[in-house]
């Protein structure tokens, strides 16, 4: 099998496996956060700055949630949800991740100069 390969193959390949890890490394990459933004409701109800350890609560419909920001990044760190799944998401640290307390209408999104995702499609 390895004979049929010419050196000219292997130059092909070789070239194809370096160009995908470039792409790789240079296309799907995450950006940055800067700030955080925290929604109840569907209305922000702060914007908090990434570079400054704190703590938020939210209040929701079951309660209150506490926000955590620590080393310029952000998580929900309590919630009264029944599931906790904005909890186990943890820590979010690039634009356009976000973790989401649907039974307590909670959201916390980072932003920054790019997004993660242009647009999410189901």
């Amino acid at each position: 099998m390895l004979q049929l390969i010419k050196p000219g193959d292997w130059l092909v390949l070789f070239t194809g496996m370096i160009f995908t890890a470039w792409l790789f490394a240079t296309l799907w990459q995450g950006h940055a956060a800067d700030k955080a933004i925290v929604r109840s409701g569907g209305k922000v109800v702060a914007e908090l700055s990434l570079s400054e350890n704190r703590s938020f609560l939210a209040r929701g419909p079951l309660g209150t949630s506490r926000i955590e920001i620590r080393n310029r990044r952000a998580r929900v760190a309590e919630d009264p949800s029944p599931r906790q799944y904005c909890v186990k998401q943890g820590w979010l640290s690039q634009a356009g991740e976000a973790a989401l307390c649907l039974p307590n209408q909670i959201s916390l999104e980072l932003t920054g100069a790019k997004k993660l995702y242009d647009s999410l499609n189901y």
